[in-house]
């Protein structure tokens, strides 16, 4: 039977500048192309559950705007229901500027807007939402608060709870007591625990430190080499796929979302599905864009099959 996730998070259309390198201080550079495309770190993990397989919802917020309409239509396409989207009448839907260079770096400015207007009390009126899920799913491009009120409800309901704490900002203590599975990449969970991810040894201190705070399992996802799990049962390193990459926009969130899609409730086999989350992650940064490059359960498959 297909994982049911829920995902608490922002939309944001997102313009991409393509640029040979990225600019100095003080320094102005042409752009080689312009595109737009729905995206958002929450919007990106429901789209990489969804066609990796997961039965979808969505809750969160736009303006009262052609963008706004168009995330909602874009989440829609992939068949995500998008029934606890609520329209903001005053500010407008979330946006994000990525400049990416030459080598499939980037770096990313995002506006906030409606994503940030999310309350908790919206939050508590989808109750039965969260409650149909195996996992829920949140990030910090939506208020804090309201991450809160989702993970308590979902932990009254048997649900598991899974944190992206990106971008990292200081967690309220509350957040990690009812967090069944942090994930942050390596400068994330160093920004968080206060300890650099250098080595295994490391990683080990941060996943001491997150169980200190409250979340007794831990993923830190490690760019190109791959991504480090701690749990109660052990813990491992699962070496990425290595592939040329053409954009990383939206790596991390397909692996999120990948990854809650064929993850057991209880972890039990993280492993597994964490090298899913691996091969889909490693297809998306080989097509250009966020939400367009994520790929579908048959192409992870395929993939995994060469």
């Amino acid at each position: 039977m297909a994982n049911q996730v829920t995902v608490l998070g922002s939309l944001n259309v997102d313009t991409t500048l393509r640029l040979a390198r990225m600019p100095q201080p003080g320094e102005t550079l042409s752009t080689e192309n312009k595109t737009s495309a729905a995206g958002g770190k929450g919007a990106n993990q429901a789209v990489a559950a969804a066609r990796a397989g997961a039965v979808t919802r969505f809750i969160g917020k736009v303006g009262n705007d052609d963008a706004g309409r168009f995330m909602v239509e874009s989440l829609n396409n992939d068949h995500i229901d998008t029934s606890a989207i609520v329209t903001d009448q005053t500010v407008g839907t979330g946006s994000a500027f990525i400049l990416l260079d030459e080598a499939g770096q980037n770096s990313i400015l995002v506006y906030g807007g409606s994503n940030q207007q999310i309350k908790s009390a919206e939050v508590t009126a989808v109750e039965a939402d969260i409650a149909k899920a195996d996992f829920l799913i949140t990030q910090f491009e939506t208020p804090q608060a309201a991450t809160l009120t989702a993970f308590t409800i979902a932990k009254q309901h048997g649900v598991t709870t899974i944190l992206n704490p990106a971008p990292a900002a200081k967690i309220d203590p509350a957040i990690l007591k009812v967090t069944d599975l942090v994930v942050p990449n390596e400068t994330e969970s160093a920004i968080l625990t206060g300890i650099e991810v250098t080595d295994v040894a490391s990683m080990d201190a941060n996943a001491k430190k997150f169980r200190e705070m409250g979340a007794k399992n831990l993923i830190i996802t490690v760019g190109s080499k791959g991504a480090y799990y701690s749990t109660p049962a052990g813990s491992g390193f699962v070496p990425a796929f290595k592939v040329k990459a053409v954009d990383t926009t939206a790596a991390g969130d397909t692996f999120i979302g990948a990854l809650s899609s064929q993850l057991k409730p209880d972890l039990s086999n993280i492993e597994t599905a964490l090298v899913f989350a691996q091969r889909a992650s490693s297809l998306t940064v080989q097509g250009l864009g966020a939400m367009p490059s994520i790929p579908t359960y048959d192409q992870v498959i395929a993939a995994s099959q060469k």
